[in-house]
């Protein structure tokens, strides 16, 4: 039987293997794990680290533990955000925060789902209630202002249906005249007055005729010949006069002169003459019928002296004294001519 011979060397310790490979094995795992933290690859499954885990802290209440061993917290509660109506301020109410008229009635179940809260019912009971105020009906049709009437300036007197059936405005005019034509036989405007129901001069100038002048007529006119240097011209004149007229009730004396003057037709409805009203004779104790003179109206109701002296009428005085008188029996002749209308 042969000896067995081992050729044991104990003097150096066996060489190690080595774990991790060649050279070129661990520049091939650097560049993997290079390119894995960049995203470019995904992880390997490699054996779990040595590396040793923090201990583990007891789960929370509310909390459930994840497949990778964390654990799951719960979001805080959000506040929940309510506007008060009536109010613009915002209250911001927590979760567990009581409010009587949010709380739910005790027989309902807070863990239930069938159970179901009308908030905006409970809140609205839990407002205080307000009175409004009764609301006021409303009139038809467009409410304006509407500008007194020529009766209401008597107080004491009834204002008629006829009275306000009138146009709201009332002018009073007088014109003087000049002879122009063959012999001055043609009489002509050379000035116009117009005032308003209290008396107020609304228009008064001297107007030049298209024609030339004969005679003045200074004594009754009070026209001179300096009056016609920077007097308006005829045209120009009418035109201003016309617009004042239009729409409006004309009184004057022996109106029907005034209008020849001006070329002009008012209408019979919105004229009143006082030659031919019978309550102003009447008042005067004069004939009904018969056509008095303005001046002898005047001085007989007003008791006042017009158109006297050398130096000719004043047409802003005629009619002034024209609208005093048409005043006494405004209302009185207003409510004739209701009853029978002009006819034009």
């Amino acid at each position: 039987m042969s000896t067995l011979l081992l050729n044991l060397d104990f003097g150096k310790p066996p060489p190690k293997k080595a774990l991790d490979g060649n050279a070129k094995h661990q520049k091939f795992v650097k560049k993997r794990r290079l390119l894995e933290r960049r995203g470019f690859l995904n992880k390997k499954n490699q054996r779990p680290s040595k590396v040793p885990k923090p201990p583990s802290e007891p789960p929370r209440k509310g909390e459930a533990p994840r497949v990778d061993g964390t654990w799951k917290v719960p979001p805080l509660a959000k506040k929940k955000k309510t506007t008060v109506a009536g109010s613009g301020s915002e209250q911001f109410l927590d979760k567990k925060t009581s409010v009587p008229w949010l709380t739910p009635a005790p027989s309902q179940k807070a863990g239930s789902l069938v159970a179901t809260v009308d908030l905006l019912g409970e809140f609205q009971s839990a407002l205080p209630k307000i009175k409004s105020p009764p609301a006021r009906p409303r009139k038809k049709g467009p409410q304006k202002n509407a500008p007194q009437n020529s009766t209401q300036a008597h107080p004491g007197s009834t204002c008629s249906e006829a009275s306000q059936k009138t146009p709201t405005k009332m002018v009073a005019i007088d014109c003087e005249m000049v002879g122009t034509g063959p012999k001055g036989h043609v009489s002509s405007l050379a000035r116009c007055s117009v005032v308003n129901y209290s008396g107020d001069v609304l228009y008064d100038e001297y107007i030049l005729p298209p024609c030339h002048i004969v005679d003045y007529r200074t004594r009754w006119s009070g026209i001179r010949k300096q009056h016609m240097v920077n007097a308006t011209p005829f045209k120009i004149a009418r035109s201003q006069i016309l617009k004042i007229l239009t729409g409006k009730i004309v009184v004057g004396h022996a109106i029907h002169n005034d209008f020849k003057a001006l070329q002009y037709v008012h209408p019979k409805a919105l004229t009143r003459d006082t030659s031919h009203i019978p309550p102003l004779n009447r008042k005067a104790e004069c004939p009904e019928n018969a056509t008095m003179s303005l001046k002898h109206l005047t001085k007989k109701l007003l008791n006042r002296d017009i158109q006297v002296g050398k130096s000719g009428h004043s047409s802003v005085e005629d009619a002034q004294a024209t609208m005093e008188l048409y005043k006494l029996v405004e209302v009185e002749w207003e409510e004739h001519l209701s009853q029978n209308p002009p006819k034009d």
